[in-house]
Parts: structure tokens; sequence; C-alpha cells
């Protein structure tokens, strides 16, 4: 019987023990688990491990087309440089094909002016001449140099009897009018002028009545 009783008092006192016991905290499930706030140091190591979005590659066609695109705007470009070489270079050879026909002008001009005074006293000393054969030969060449004259386009300025003019004539001396002769009337050319294409290249020395 005391054994029986020992038994039964020791039973109660597991019971006991197991009651006081408090249970065990149930586990909360990963929904209702609190979100762990990252502090101000951890977010730019978390940015710094994030990697960035690789951008997709183009596609062989939009490749193609973009090679496509830069040459013809390449081409479009090398179109305008040439063009406006081309012009600059057109109008460097007018202007210098202009300044050499110009120099050339000028120059066979200067030589032409050169022979005037020559001209000059040849149609002295043909008027002085007293032999005729002298005269003939002193003639044939003041008839070519008046062909050289008009192959280079030059005219004689000699406008005796016509009012004087100071653009194309300069006068040397001034003579009393003859009965019924009006004044600034060129009574005589002693050298004559000389003027090519509007322009004049040696004045006409005259006599002018007063």
């Amino acid at each position: 019987m005391i054994e029986k009783k020992t038994a039964v008092i020791i039973v109660n006192e597991k019971k006991k023990h197991q009651n006081n016991t408090p249970a065990p905290e149930e586990k909360l499930s990963e929904e209702e688990l609190p979100a762990e706030e990252l502090t101000e140091e951890e977010l730019p190591a978390a940015e710094e491990g994030a990697q960035p979005e690789q951008p997709a590659e183009p596609s062989p066609e939009d490749a193609l087309k973009a090679a496509l695109d830069k040459a013809v705007a390449d081409a479009e470009d090398f179109k305008k440089k040439w063009y406006s070489v081309s012009a600059e270079y057109e109008n460097y050879r007018k202007r210098t094909a202009t300044t050499r026909s110009q120099a050339y002008t000028e120059g066979r001009k200067d030589v032409v002016v050169k022979l005037f005074p020559i001209a000059d006293s040849l149609e002295r000393a043909l008027a002085a001449c007293a032999d005729e054969k002298t005269k003939q030969g002193i003639g044939m060449v003041l008839k070519n140099f008046e062909k050289l004259l008009e192959g280079e386009k030059i005219t004689v300025i000699a406008p005796v009897g016509e009012p004087f003019d100071a653009n194309r004539c300069e006068a040397i001396m001034a003579v009393d009018p003859a009965e019924g002769e009006e004044s600034g009337i060129i009574r005589e050319v002693y050298a004559k002028g000389y003027e090519q294409d509007g322009k004049v290249l040696r004045f006409a020395q005259v006599l002018v009545t007063k």
C-alpha cells in the first residue's frame, strides 16, 4: 500500500510540474516577420552591390542601318566640300586668267607707248625732208607704225579745229585767234595724242586760241 501511494504522489507531482511549465512561443510565419530596416550606412553598400542592367545589344539590321546612315551623311559632307573646292578653284582660274591677260595687255601697251616719241621724230623728219626717196622711206615706216596702232586698237588724238578738251589734250601754248575765230579752239597739234578703248595713253599737245 505504501508503494502504491508513493507512486501516485510521484505521478501527481509530474502532472503539476507539466502544468506549471510555460508553453513554448509559437514561431511567426514569414509573412508576419517585420521587414528589416536598413540604416543610412547600409544603404550605399546595398546600392553598390546592385548590378546595373546591361543594355540590349542592337540587332544586325539596326547596326547595318546605322552604318548606312553614317555612310550617307559622310558622302553628303564630302560632296559639299568637293563643290566648295571646285568653286574656289574655278574662281581662282578665272582671276588668274584675267590677271594674266591684263598683264599681257599692259606689257604690250607699254612697248607701244615707248614708240610714240619715235613716230613724232619721223613725222618731223618727213615734213623737213626735201629728198623724195628719203620721204618715201620715212613714209613707209610711218605706215607700218599706223598698222601697228590699228592692230592694238589705238587711235590718234589730233583734234585740229575742235574745242579744247582737257580730258584728251594738253595746252602748251595760247595763241591769238584769227579774225572770226572763236576762243578755246585748237589751232595746231604739236604732238599727237593716243588712246586705247577710251583710255588716254598720251595727251595731245596742242596750241589753243585765247
